[in-house]
């Protein structure tokens, strides 16, 4: 086999690590958004948009915070960790299209005056919250 050969079947081998590996965050974040759905349902009369704002909040600001420390120097992550947190695991936590749907819910529902606060403010506080875990990785230096 010739390196070139072992290049392209690593390559190869690296980009399947990385899917499995993506899946399993994906898998993994899914289940937690789930649980945080199930936990607001129970403790909030209205579930919907209030566990989605959450779990966008809460996906926002772990983002921000990651991606602050990785900026800094202060953590570094191979690609595939990379992958796993930020592609699988909070892609698969965080949920603007669940966002969305709830907007438009409320909307044809009638509730437009919920409907604009659920948009501006999740989209106001979403960047509040990167910002904040961005800012907050300094904390860790």
């Amino acid at each position: 086999m010739t390196s070139s050969s072992t290049g392209i079947i690593e390559g190869r081998r690296l980009f399947y690590v990385n899917l499995l590996v993506i899946a399993i965050g994906g898998a993994i974040g899914t289940a937690a958004r789930h649980g945080v759905n199930v936990l607001g349902a129970r403790l909030l009369e209205r579930p919907v948009p209030y566990a989605t704002a959450i779990v966008n909040l809460v996906g926002a600001g772990l983002i921000g915070l990651l991606a602050g420390l990785i900026a800094s120097g202060r953590v570094h992550m191979e690609p595939t960790v990379r992958a796993f947190v930020f592609v699988g695991l909070l892609g698969g936590f965080t949920t603007f299209s669940s966002y969305v749907l709830d907007s438009l819910t409320l909307a044809q529902g009638g509730e437009y005056g919920l409907a604009f606060a659920n948009v501006a403010g999740q989209t106001a506080l979403g960047l509040a919250a990167v910002w904040a875990g961005f800012a907050a990785a300094s904390v860790f230096s």
